[in-house]
């Protein structure tokens, strides 16, 4: 059973987004996994933004779509140490995993698929 309706997906994704954003400052990264981070909040937040769901702008991307670029995020942060050289930066390369753990967790515990087959057009502002 997936726990996580799409609503509540989009909280989750803000909250990773400034998540992401503000951890290099408080936890104290180098430059290389500040970067990373600043990055991928970006990234997740266009994709975020983008995503038809009940708190995305524009609603280009569809929702399942969202989900399979959400995982490759998650799989990018996991990998993200030992890809840009700061993995023996302890807590940035912690952060990082743990990070991009959740994020695949939040992918699979998503109904990417609420809504789909009822009806065809996207979500409005009020999820009907």
């Amino acid at each position: 059973m997936k726990l996580l309706s799409p609503r509540l997906h989009g909280y989750v994704d803000y909250a990773v987004v400034v998540l992401l954003a503000f951890a290099p400052l408080a936890l104290r990264f180098g430059p290389v996994p500040t970067a990373v981070s600043s990055v991928a909040a970006l990234t997740h937040l266009v994709l975020t933004l983008l995503s038809d769901q009940p708190l995305g702008a524009t609603r280009k991307i569809p929702f399942p779509v969202h989900g399979a670029l959400e995982s490759f995020l998650g799989v990018g942060l996991v990998a993200s140490p030992w890809l840009f050289g700061f993995s023996a930066e302890g807590p940035a390369r912690i952060f990082s995993v743990i990070t991009g753990l959740a994020l695949l967790l939040v992918v699979l515990a998503t109904r990417y698929t609420a809504g789909i087959l009822s009806r065809p057009e996207p979500y409005d502002r009020y999820d009907r």
